[in-house]
């Protein structure tokens, strides 16, 4: 393999030598303020919540678990973001305890605590990071931990991995939510993200529309050409359409509120489903769901520990 395109390390993505030259323009800013502010923006995606968007985001809970309630299990949201997945939790009748890295987004799941919990002391909301394994192992376990979206933003993805498999109980679930590896597309998401975080705060609006545009045309003209080869074979042209607009619609999110987090997202770390899937089996889980992402979304998945029941939100007592 030529150097300029080797590993840069176990667990890590290729960064070929040209996009880090493009991304080296200036001396490499302290990691501490290269991070995205995800805090400031779920703060504005919860000024447009409502009851249809909390549902939308407690059903796709339901479908990726498997279940139909959460009764009294012990819930970790780890990266809480928004809270809306904490407050998903709560509804579904979870011990929920959340946690996040950027005090704004622990403000956001504050403020959904107050505005939508009648029990309080059923959700207790944290300041605490993924990295930081005394505050993980003084929290203790949970019978569903749940890290969508955010192991991948730590900057040490395998690690905060690997530090949050202590806080599943035996027989518990974790949902993970990881970035899709496509490779050298992958790489000029690295390096868009790069560009966005060195722009100044007044250019970045404009660059996430751009950046949007050329997305969203691209999907537009693949659903298009679907659309138009089911027409052809005499079937239905806008189911296309139809699946298009449920996905934008499956988690109860925002649109420009998630491309904000997808354009300026960092860190910024991918990985293969295999990856993911044999660095959980050599930790003791099994997998028992899987949702692939066919772009430059996340792949999900369930995993239980394997050392109780295969689905222990259906058969396990309560606690």
């Amino acid at each position: 393999m030529p150097a300029a395109f080797a590993p840069a390390g176990p667990g890590t993505f290729f960064q070929p030598v040209i996009v880090n030259k493009l991304c080296d323009m200036t001396d490499e800013p302290d990691s501490a303020n290269t991070k995205f502010a995800f805090g400031k923006n779920w703060a504005g995606f919860l000024e447009t919540l409502n009851d249809k968007k909390i549902k939308a985001a407690q059903e796709s809970m339901q479908r990726l678990l498997g279940i139909d309630d959460l009764q009294n299990r012990r819930f970790l949201d780890a990266g809480s973001g928004s809270g809306l997945f904490s407050l998903s939790a709560y509804r579904l009748g979870a011990q929920v305890t959340s946690f996040d890295v950027d005090h704004d987004s622990v403000g956001c799941a504050q403020e959904l605590r107050e505005r939508f919990c009648e029990d309080e002391s059923r959700w207790i909301v944290l300041h605490g990071s993924l990295t930081d394994t005394d505050f993980l192992k003084d929290m203790g376990r949970f019978d569903v931990v749940y890290c969508w979206g955010v192991a991948h933003h730590t900057g040490q993805m395998w690690s905060s991995i690997d530090h949050l498999i202590r806080n599943v109980d035996s027989g518990g679930l974790l949902v993970l939510a990881i970035y899709n590896d496509q490779l050298y597309i992958s790489r000029a998401w690295y390096l868009v993200k790069r560009i966005y975080q060195r722009l100044p705060g007044w250019l970045r609006p404009g660059y996430v529309v751009a950046v949007g545009s050329v997305t969203f045309l691209k999907r537009l003209s693949m659903t298009l050409l679907a659309g138009i080869l089911r027409l052809v074979a005499f079937r239905n042209p806008l189911i296309p359409f139809t699946n298009w607009i449920r996905q934008t619609q499956a988690r109860g999110m925002h649109g420009w509120h998630d491309l904000v987090d997808w354009v300026g997202g960092w860190p910024f770390e991918v990985a293969r489903p295999e990856e993911i899937f044999r660095f959980m089996r050599d930790r003791g889980f099994q997998l028992q769901e899987l949702i692939t992402s066919t772009g430059h979304g996340c792949n999900e998945f369930v995993f239980v520990r394997t050392n109780e029941s295969t689905h222990p939100l259906k058969s396990a007592e309560v606690v």
